[in-house]
C-alpha cells in the first residue's frame, strides 16, 4: 500500500489391556486410541454444529441478506482508504518515491494518479458486483505494483498481509460466480458443470486469506494462538469452515477494535494503526463471505456430504 511515514510496518486414554497376548494388547490399545479420537472429534463436531446453528436464529437471519454486501465493503474498504491517503498526502507520496526511491518525477505523478483512480474504480466495481473479474485483476495489480514501487516486498509481514488481501478478493470473486457456466468476453469459462473451477478459486482464496494469521499470532496469548492456528488450518483444508470462520472473525474483530483504534491517536502512530485496521477489515470481510457461502467444492466439508 502507499507510503505511511517511517513505519510500514488431550491426552489419549491409554488403558492397560486385560489380555496377556502381546498382539491382542497392541490391538486393544490401538482400538482404544481410535475410539478416544472418534469421541473427541464427535464432541468437537457437535459443539461446532451448535455454534453454526446460531446463524440460523431468526434474529441473525434478518441480517443474512445484507451479509455479502457488508463483507464486500469490508474487503474493499482498505482500497478506498489508501486512495484517499494518496490524494490527501500527495506531496509526501511524491517526495518519498522521487527522493527516497529514486523514480523520475513524471513516472511518480502518473503512477500515483493511476493507482488512486484504479483502486477507487475497482473497489466500486466489487461493491456493485459489476465485471468482477476485471475488478479483481485491477485491485490485485494495484497491490502488487505498489509493493514493488514502494519497496515493501522486502518485509515478510507486508507480503503475507498482501497475499491475504488478495485472498479476500478471490473469495469475493468466487462468491460472485453463479453455478451455471459464465464467460467474460474472450476469457475461458470460469465454472464447469460441477463447479470445480469455482471450488479451486475459493480454495486458493481461503489459503491466501489465512496467511495473515501467521503474523497476527505474534505476541498474543497462548489461548489465542491455539485458536488462531487451529482455525486457520480448518479454513485452509475446508473442515468445519463455517465454525472456524466465525471464531477467527470474532477474534480478529476484537483485536482490531482494541489494538488498532487509530481514532484515539493524532500522532504518526495513527497512520500505522489505520493501515492495520483496514487491512484486518479486509480479512474480516473474507471470513464473513466464507461464513455465508461455505468452503466450496474443494473442501473436507463438501466431501463429507458425499461420503
Amino acid at each position: 500500500m502507499s507510503y505511511r511515514g517511517n513505519n510500514f510496518n488431550a491426552n489419549l486414554n491409554n488403558q492397560v489391556p486385560f489380555a496377556t497376548n502381546p498382539y491382542t494388547s497392541a490391538a486393544s490399545t490401538v482400538h482404544g486410541r481410535k475410539s478416544g479420537e472418534s469421541e473427541f472429534f464427535h464432541s468437537f463436531e457437535k459443539f461446532a454444529k451448535k455454534i453454526e446453528d446460531l446463524t440460523d436464529h431468526p434474529i441473525v437471519q434478518k441480517f443474512v441478506p445484507y451479509t455479502p454486501a457488508i463483507a464486500r465493503f469490508c474487503i474493499v474498504a482498505t482500497f478506498y482508504e489508501d486512495s484517499i491517503r494518496i490524494l490527501s498526502q500527495w506531496p509526501e507520496q511524491v517526495v518519498f518515491l522521487s527522493h527516497y526511491r529514486g523514480f523520475p518525477h513524471f513516472f511518480v505523478v502518473v503512477f500515483l494518479m493511476l493507482v488512486a483512480v484504479l483502486m477507487m474504480v475497482g473497489a466500486t466495481m466489487v461493491l456493485l458486483k459489476k465485471q468482477q473479474i476485471y475488478a479483481t485483476v485491477i485491485l490485485c495489480t494495484c497491490i502488487l505494483s505498489q509493493g514493488f514501487v514502494y519497496g515493501l516486498f522486502r518485509g515478510s509481514t507486508f507480503m503475507l498481509k498482501s497475499f491475504s488481501v488478495i485472498g479476500g478478493l478471490l473469495i469475493s470473486f468466487g462468491d460472485s460466480i453463479v453455478k451455471n457456466r459464465v464467460t467474460f468476453g474472450m476469457l475461458p469459462e470460469l465454472t464447469s458443470k460441477d463447479g470445480r473451477n469455482k471450488g479451486y478459486l475459493l480454495l486458493t482464496g481461503r489459503v491466501l486469506l489465512v496467511l495473515m494469521f501467521i503474523t497476527f499470532t505474534f505476541s498474543k496469548s497462548w489461548f489465542t494462538v491455539i485458536l488462531t492456528i487451529a482455525g486457520s488450518v480448518c479454513i485452509a483444508i475446508g473442515y468445519k469452515t463455517k465454525f472456524a470462520s466465525i471464531v477467527l472473525c470474532l477474534i480478529l474483530a476484537f483485536y482490531n477494535v482494541t489494538l488498532n483504534n487509530y481514532w484515539l491517536y493524532s500522532t504518526a502512530k495513527r497512520d500505522l494503526l489505520k493501515y492495520e485496521f483496514y487491512q484486518n477489515l479486509n480479512i474480516i470481510g473474507g471470513l464473513l463471505l466464507v461464513v455465508n457461502t461455505g468452503a466450496g467444492n474443494i473442501s473436507i466439508d463438501e466431501k463429507k456430504k458425499i461420503y
